[in-house]
């Protein structure tokens, strides 16, 4: 028997699974639609407000500039692991620096760039932005 059939057929029954019990679900469950369903929960106290409301943008850079951080230092710390096992075995120390190196000067080059367009500084205080105004005029 062919490997692929035996891959297909776990795809489709682990793709198929999930979908059918959604199906049955929504075919079995009771439907009664209420004001109160559809009121925004807040803990047990009088919703507020409208529940849309916009963040600020740099919650969301810092987010990202987080999980890009992150993972460099997921995949520095095997490089670690093997770098002295490498040079052990004669490969020379430019071959096992190089690719680390470039590696790390490009996340240079985009925390530089993220930097320089603003994406790490959080709110300005309104007393920088007087002194850059009156150091501006």
């Amino acid at each position: 028997m062919n490997p692929w059939i035996a891959i297909g057929a776990l795809a489709v029954v682990g793709i198929g699974i999930p979908i059918g019990m959604m199906a049955v679900s929504s075919l079995l469950r009771p439907s009664v639609p209420e004001q109160g369903k559809s009121a925004t929960y807040e803990s047990g106290e009088i919703p507020t407000g409208t529940a849309r409301i916009q963040f600020n943008i740099q919650y969301y850079m810092v987010a990202l500039l987080f999980v890009v951080f992150d993972i460099e230092t997921v995949l520095i710390f095997p490089w670690t692991v093997i770098y002295r096992s490498a040079l052990e075995q004669g490969v020379s120390l430019g071959a096992v620096l190089t690719p680390m190196l470039v590696f790390v000067g490009i996340l240079v080059v985009g925390l530089l760039w993220a930097w320089r367009n603003g994406a790490v500084e959080w709110v300005k205080s309104p007393r920088a932005t007087r002194r850059k105004t009156e150091r501006q005029s």
